[in-house]
């Protein structure tokens, strides 16, 4: 397994695997996504791989298919005197291929980004993982990630407007 920039000849892999993801969410929150969709279009995919602030990573088999991927985005701390400078490298989406998960590519995946945070000069990789999904943060947390603060949310009213 090869682990490498996400190139444009990956986008139908990646937006097939973006959709696995975004079903996952819209069964834990349907108030919030929406299923059959996926986060990005082709598009827009374009724009994100060619994007190094932005850099996305796939997991490839030997036949070159893509197996996972890791969405990830560089982020500055400002230039303020409440808070110690730094560059952050946020895990947007990590998915592996619902066939292919049980075979290491997370961690493989997972371990590449935290190289690559390295690389650039981060000091810390942060990632948002939505209440209920308890393989997700089981997973994080077993490869050493832990919780740096709590996003809560109060529910106003429902999309039916009751």
């Amino acid at each position: 397994m090869l682990i490498r920039r996400a190139e444009n000849r990956d986008i139908d892999a990646v937006h097939r695997l973006l959709r696995q993801v975004l079903e996952l969410h819209a069964e834990l929150r349907p108030d919030l996504f929406v299923s059959g969709e996926a986060k990005y279009d082709k598009d827009v995919l374009r724009h994100v791989f060619a994007d190094d602030n932005r850099p996305v990573y796939v997991a490839v088999d030997e036949d070159d298919t893509v197996a996972g991927y890791a969405f990830c985005a560089l982020q500055q701390r400002p230039d303020a005197a409440y808070i110690r400078p730094g560059r952050s490298l946020y895990l947007d989406d990590l998915c592996v291929d619902e066939g292919r998960r049980g075979e290491g590519l997370g961690r493989m995946l997972f371990a590449h980004v935290l190289e690559e945070a390295a690389r650039m000069g981060c000091t810390d990789v942060t990632l948002n993982v939505w209440q209920g999904n308890d393989a997700a943060r089981a997973f994080y947390e077993k490869m050493g990630m832990f919780v740096r603060e709590t996003k809560l949310e109060y529910t106003l009213r429902s999309e039916s407007g009751q």
